[in-house]
């Protein structure tokens, strides 16, 4: 019998097994490979936690997968943080199926360590999780939710006590303490009603909101006569059937932003999404409902949050009276050029702005022309909030945050990517350019103009199963190996391999190291500013491929960006096939 098999065998055997994980089991029961799959392996815990489809199996996401996570963490908080037993743990959730459930799952656990837990009564989005760590003192936070994933999947993400998502080095301790528990259904519990009795789970989140909601107000760069003005600024927004409904609507009202049309099919939670393909504001799908609502609305500006807000897109009108969805690297470099042309220079001295390895050259330029340093970091919010944490010992002060993927942060009362703060002020950025009779389209063109045509895309390649993940590293491997001298005849003029830590010179051979964290990402550094580069995805069974190109016109960039991303798309194609 197979290893898989047995512990496919050991949970169908298992006394008291969930009834409605045993009636999943029973209905695959004749499916050898869906069984394999949910079986071949645990499901995998990184620095972004665990994220998974919700089924039966240790590599699927559902109570026991959760307990295990849970136990394993409580073990590494009892031996890593002080006085953890009356820190305790906030625990938040998002709008997704048995979201709320997992929450009480993980209290359930913490609560059998003698360690308390602080649940949000409601759902919440991802950020103000974070900001509830900082806020209540907690040794760690837990955050429920798997962002933009389809609705199949769910997530157990975790925060270290500086309210930011666990680093490397944090994420491995947590793992060999998981990876000890050796029955996830044994794993101990204690039930809700003896928690609230014995003083070991809180329920709360208002007390959170109003802190959170006291200290956006801090993040405008509006006087404060303008502050209490209402504001001639159209807006639309959707909270994609997720968490940021009242939050965002809140805070504008705070800087009395009211001409604010909710679209109103997708301002109800709803765990299926139902009315978009993908609950991700980086696919433009998710902005159609919003656009057919600006346009009777002559809207200024959309602004729309994945379902736990922490991931925030905007559409404006462009020079044909037209709404275009910005991407990531267009909405931070307009945010980044805003928030520093507002503040004091005599502010900038030890001013920091960090973006990552994927995320365009644009913001670079733009922090150098105020005088800012740019730190680069790997992929994902958490590099970005460990190094605002490095911060306390360095004198440095943080600035501005992003990446390309629809993450922004602006205050560092949240150590995450936070689509609330970002909310409130693209519409601020909105309001100072409408002011000056520009949309933010012109303000963005005249960045183009100023430091030139920065343009990026992307591709993804979807590899499920463990023959996907097997084809995935294939590809890495041959990306580190082949020695490319040019991608689509732009010469290559280094070669940033972040698993080895080295920057090869492909015509000299010359070696140097990379200052970052070891991770499997390989990075082409082309001629004329162009880049492309190549990483697993940390959440999804996917590929990414990003490109990046700069051009003195839009017409030149646009040319290489199709040159480039062409060029790595049959390479993808050559080598999948093999």
């Amino acid at each position: 019998m197979r290893q898989w098999e047995t512990v496919y065998e050991k949970w169908m055997n298992c006394e008291g097994l969930d009834s409605h994980l045993k009636q999943e089991l029973e209905a695959i029961s004749n499916q050898p490979e869906v069984l394999e799959d949910a079986f071949y392996r645990d499901l995998a815990f990184g620095t972004g936690g665990m994220r998974g489809v919700l089924g039966p199996g240790t590599n699927r996401l559902n109570r026991y997968t959760v307990r295990k996570a849970v136990n394993g963490l409580c073990h590494y908080l009892k031996k890593h943080c002080v006085n953890v037993y009356d820190r305790g743990v906030a625990v938040s959730y998002d709008s997704r199926y048995m979201s709320k459930a997992f929450a009480l799952e993980t209290a359930k656990v913490l609560g059998a360590h003698g360690i308390k837990a602080y649940v949000f009564n409601t759902l919440h989005p991802t950020p103000l999780l974070s900001f509830a760590v900082r806020y209540l003192g907690a040794a760690a936070g837990v955050m429920i939710t798997a962002s933009h994933n389809p609705p199949e999947y769910n997530g157990f993400k975790v925060y270290n006590e500086d309210g930011g998502q666990i680093t490397p080095n944090e994420a491995a301790a947590i793992t060999e303490e998981i990876e000890k528990t050796e029955d996830e259904l044994s794993v101990p519990v204690i039930e809700q009603a003896e928690l609230e009795a014995r003083d070991l789970l809180t329920w709360g989140g208002q007390e959170v909101d109003n802190a959170y909601l006291e200290q956006l107000k801090s993040i405008t760069k509006l006087d404060s006569l303008e502050q209490q003005q209402e504001k001639d600024l159209q807006i639309v927004f959707t909270p994609l059937h997720g968490t940021a409904h009242n939050l965002v609507v809140q805070a504008l009202k705070q800087l009395n932003f009211y001409q604010v049309d909710v679209v109103e099919e997708q301002a109800t939670p709803d765990p299926e999404f139902s009315t978009v393909a993908s609950p991700n504001p980086e696919e433009h799908q998710a902005f159609t409902m919003a656009i057919d609502l600006a346009k009777r609305s002559n809207a200024d500006i959309l602004i729309g949050t994945d379902p736990d807000a922490d991931r925030l897109g905007a559409a404006v009108t462009n020079d044909m009276g037209e709404y275009t969805v910005l991407t990531g690297n267009q909405l931070g470099a307009l945010m980044l050029d805003y928030r520093l042309k507002t503040t004091n220079p005599k502010l900038l001295a030890n001013a920091r702005m960090i973006k990552t390895i994927v995320t365009s050259e644009l913001g670079r330029r733009i922090a150098d022309n105020y005088g800012v340093k740019t730190i680069n970091t790997l992929t994902g919010f958490k590099y970005i909030g460990e190094k605002i944490r490095q911060f306390d010992a360095t004198g440095e002060s943080f600035t501005f945050g992003y990446e390309e993927s629809y993450g922004y942060l602006i205050s560092d009362v949240v150590r995450d990517k936070d689509a609330v703060q970002a909310a409130v002020f693209a519409c601020e950025m909105a309001y100072y350019w409408k002011k000056q009779g520009k949309t933010l389209y012109d303000a963005l063109h005249s960045l183009y103009e100023q430091y030139g045509y920065y343009l990026e895309d992307m591709i993804s390649l979807k590899l499920t199963g463990k023959e996907g993940t097997d084809k995935i590293s294939s590809i890495m491997q041959v990306a580190r190996t082949e020695s490319l001298t040019d991608i689509g005849g732009v010469n290559v003029q280094a070669v940033e391999d972040y698993w080895s830590g080295k920057r090869i010179t492909p015509h000299t051979g010359q070696t140097e190291q990379i200052e970052l964290p070891r991770e499997n990402v390989v990075k082409f550094l082309l001629d004329d500013d162009c880049w492309v580069c190549l990483r697993p995805s940390g959440t999804e069974p996917k590929l990414k491929c990003y490109v990046g190109v700069r051009g003195d016109s839009e017409k030149e960039s646009k040319k290489r960006l199709d040159d480039l991303t062409a060029a790595m798309n049959d390479f993808l194609i050559r080598y999948n096939r093999n």
